[in-house]
């Protein structure tokens, strides 16, 4: 690994941060500096507002989706140069999390699939933030596997009508388009037979119903599409090829989300260095400090493991199947971590003292956030699965259904 910037990297960060110098929302800077779990929310302000006067300032000057190319709305920068950005912008990449979908996710896959004329008309109000998209592929009966999705799409004339439902959507409440992917041919084995397609948000026989999450939160919806008609120009890759389409999202959602995941460590050192045990400072505890040093080695270790992709970007590289590394570790941290913190908060709600009452109520939304992060983008099993068989080279997991029509597979009793 190579931590040095090359003359041209130092010349494109000095760059990038007299810019954001210059330019950052700093009226925001002392409310996202604040250690923060799951979803940002402003005190000051509407976080979907103030995110997208960010981005638009940036697309303006030319700072929005740097590695994408010019004529989506990009700036045709190096991988490497949008890593030095982004830890430039600090604390304000923050206001970024409501785009994460869209431009990580989405963007990528219609770049690869969409047509020119559809690159040039969406693409770069993507970038800008002026349209936000989600991802519609999770579904009640299907679990973790993707490819045992139901929402089927039949075609009629040159149009498709959706009928069938999504769940776990995050945003899609607040999204334009997203990136949906269906099931048009049930004969064929559950991984063929599924075709990809966009679409907007606000489509007739589209209803969207936000989930109430146990947080208080509800940044998931259920998705329901009741003959919904698109016609056949939003159709991604072939007919019938949709998991082929849908890799290059997966991919692309493993990198995101593995690369943003809260782990809680900073803000379970600053809890312990204020919360009081009964013989003293929680940070003087001899077991509190040895939970503090395993995770601090583990955040190491993460934090290094992203520099190796990053010199790979730097050489020009693509990193591959590893950084689902990332995604493992970091989200069963932070549900490791929240737990810990309410051990040792012992009877939470005689706390009066101001920090940690605030402290309190944080880790017990990362606690019951928790268990969403270690499903979504991945279930900690099939990322286990893409370790040990693409990165160590492992036996791959039998699967008994992998070539039998999806029609005739049991869907009930054993």
């Amino acid at each position: 690994m190579n931590f040095d910037d090359t003359p041209q990297e130092a010349a494109f960060r000095a760059e990038a941060r007299a810019w954001i110098e210059a330019n950052a929302p700093r009226h925001l800077e002392k409310e996202l500096s604040e250690p923060s779990v799951g979803r940002i929310k402003l005190r000051s302000g509407d976080i979907l507002t103030e995110s997208k006067k960010w981005q638009k300032k940036k697309a303006e000057a030319g700072w929005a989706c740097l590695h994408w190319p010019k004529e989506y709305g990009g700036r045709g920068a190096s991988p490497i140069e949008r890593v030095i950005w982004q830890q430039e912008e600090g604390v304000f990449l923050k206001l970024e999390s409501v785009f994460l979908i869209g431009q990580g996710m989405c963007g990528p896959t219609m770049m690869a699939y969409a047509g020119e004329a559809d690159k040039k008309k969406y693409l770069p109000k993507l970038a800008s933030g002026e349209n936000i998209w989600c991802q519609l592929f999770s579904e009640p009966a299907a679990g973790s596997d993707v490819a045992g999705l139901r929402t089927r799409a039949e075609k009629q004339g040159d149009d498709w009508i959706i009928n069938g439902q999504k769940v776990w959507t995050t945003g899609a409440h607040f999204s334009d388009y997203g990136i949906v992917i269906t099931r048009t041919d049930p004969t064929q084995p559950k991984h063929k037979g599924l075709t990809m397609f966009f679409l907007d948000m606000k489509s007739p026989g589209v209803v969207v119903k936000p989930i109430k999450q146990a947080n208080g939160q509800a940044e998931f919806n259920e998705v329901f599409f009741n003959d919904v008609r698109i016609p056949d120009s939003q159709r991604l890759g072939k007919v019938n090829d949709g998991w082929n389409v849908s890799l290059t999202t997966l991919m692309n959602e493993r990198m995101s989300i593995g690369a943003r995941i809260v782990t809680g460590v900073p803000e379970m050192f600053e809890f312990c260095s204020k919360l009081m045990l009964e013989d003293g400072p929680a940070i003087e505890d001899r077991n509190v400090r040895s939970k503090l040093a395993q995770w601090a080695v583990k955040a190491s270790g993460l934090k290094y493991t992203s520099y190796r992709s990053i010199s790979a970007l730097s050489r020009g590289e693509r990193p591959g199947p590893e950084n689902s590394i990332g995604k493992l570790v970091s989200a069963s941290m932070l549900q490791d971590i929240a737990m810990f913190a309410l051990d040792l908060q012992g009877a939470a709600g005689v706390l009066n003292e101001k920090d940690a009452v605030e402290a309190a109520g944080q880790f017990q939304s990362m606690l019951l956030r928790s268990p969403a992060t270690r499903v979504e983008g991945g279930t900690d099993e099939i990322l286990r699965n893409i370790i040990a068989e693409r990165v160590l080279g492992l036996p791959g997991d039998i699967r008994v259904d992998k070539d039998v029509p999806f029609n005739a597979i049991p869907t009930k009793g054993r």
